[in-house]
């Protein structure tokens, strides 16, 4: 029989400070520190041009608890 995954979810967020976040799932048994990833953020507003979206850095962070009821 299959044993089931160990990966757990995590949410990556944005360095930008826009609010905007990604879902992924991460194995703890092998990657033991923070993800740290430079993923396309629409929101984040390019300095140069002005225009929305650019890619940034997006940090590991909680996940925030389930509402169970």
């Amino acid at each position: 029989m299959a044993k089931g995954s160990n990966a757990v979810k995590i949410r990556m967020e944005s360095e930008a400070g826009t609010g905007f976040r990604y879902y992924k799932k991460k194995n703890p048994k092998t990657a033991t520190e923070k993800l740290r990833m430079k993923k396309y953020d629409p929101w984040a507003v390019n300095p140069e041009t002005g225009k929305k979206g650019m890619h940034v850095y997006f940090v590991e962070k909680k996940m925030p608890p389930s509402k169970k009821n």
